[in-house]
């Protein structure tokens, strides 16, 4: 099992900028730790469903971002503290959400398919104000 743990979400302007951090723990980490999974964030806004926002390849050099948050989020990851990030700039209020981490296993390469990821955190809310 490999738990999620998301923060760094909160209240913010719009314009402003939130740094996300999802630290991963378990078991299943002693030996290689996340590097052995690609990683995701995504987020969830009220009555909406579950969107890909970010995704990385188990080394880092490859990333996805869907169109509305390319050229002011940026997701990375250090392997040797177990935890991906997920930086916003230039948030907007359509950027409100809770915004959830998840780990995929499987394959080498990373998926933008929510059924693909095995871990889940619990998720952090970020708030843009207008």
């Amino acid at each position: 099992q490999v738990q999620l743990v998301e923060s760094g979400g909160r209240l913010v302007q719009a314009g402003g900028s939130l740094r996300l951090s999802c630290a991963a723990s378990g078991r299943t980490l002693s030996r290689y730790g996340i590097s052995s999974y690609a990683m995701g964030w995504f987020r969830q806004a009220p009555g909406k469903e579950r969107d890909i926002v970010a995704a990385i390849t188990r080394s880092g050099g490859t990333t996805y971002y869907t169109d509305s948050v390319k050229g002011r989020f940026t997701i990375s990851r250090d392997n040797a503290k177990n935890t991906v990030y997920l930086q916003m700039n230039s948030l907007k209020p359509e950027d409100t959400a809770v915004y959830y981490c998840a780990a995929d296993r499987g394959g080498t390469y990373y998926t933008t398919q929510i059924g693909e990821y095995d871990y889940w955190g619990r998720g952090t809310q970020v708030t843009v104000s207008s």
